[in-house]
């Protein structure tokens, strides 16, 4: 598979940034109340994404390590203000109903831990599109909860009425906090089945720690091989 097509795949479905990761939960639970506020969210952090792995991974070889974390942080807010300014001026619902969500993109762990953990390893093109795909898994994300959501805490998807009132009544559980918590925990455990079964399919790639590193049955006095059974995952994709 083509490696910038992978990194999309890889952000989108096998290593979902909420669904598979865990990460970013805080603004996910807040603001999917709605499907509208759940895209705003979505598309917002994917562009921070995709610019913060630029910038970071142009500038890998110069910012040093002591102080990458403060230079990343730099960078992420510059990029967050701009897109606060853009939103405010372009769509100010979204911008009003998100509030202290899009400030606090900032300090994401999505974007901070795509910039430490591959951005600034690796050249521009597949940062980018590790960027590209990370946002889209973080936006399919939370367009799914908002969607479900909104669909059976009010009837509506997008603010329209799709299930009239005189045939549901709706339960507005799903839209309050606890609400968010059943829908995320739902939508991992399908994710969860629909990847076990694809793992057990006839002929898909099992990895055996056997398998990694020189093969031998001496792993436990050999330090040839050490950490690299943790890292199975990347092996995999290289």
């Amino acid at each position: 598979m083509n490696s910038s097509i992978e990194r999309i795949y890889n952000g989108v479905y096998k290593e979902n940034p909420i669904f598979v990761l865990m990460l970013g939960l805080c603004p996910t639970l807040a603001v999917t109340t709605s499907a509208t506020n759940a895209i705003g969210m979505g598309l917002s952090s994917a562009a921070v994404l995709v610019f913060s792995n630029l910038f970071i991974s142009m500038l890998r070889n110069v910012i040093p390590d002591k102080v990458r974390m403060p230079a990343y942080i730099v960078i992420v807010a510059s990029l967050v203000t701009v897109v606060q300014f853009l939103m405010e001026g372009f769509v100010p619902e979204i911008y009003a109903a998100l509030g202290i969500y899009i400030p606090l993109i900032v300090v994401n762990c999505i974007i901070l831990g795509r910039a430490e953990s591959y951005a600034s390893k690796n050249p521009v093109i597949p940062s980018i599109f590790d960027g590209i795909g990370m946002g889209l898994g973080f936006t399919v994300a939370l367009v799914l909860l908002g969607a479900f959501r909104e669909i059976i805490g009010a009837g509506q998807i997008f603010g329209i009425q799709v299930i009239p009132a005189n045939y549901y009544e709706p339960i507005t559980i799903f839209i309050l906090a606890p609400g968010a918590f059943f829908v995320l925990s739902m939508l991992t455990a399908i994710q969860n089945k629909v990847m076990n079964k694809a793992a057990k399919r006839p002929g898909a790639k099992q990895k055996a720690i056997k398998d990694v590193g020189c093969g031998t049955s001496g792993c436990g006095s050999c330090g040839g091989c050490s950490g690299k059974i943790f890292n199975i995952g990347e092996q995999e994709e290289k």
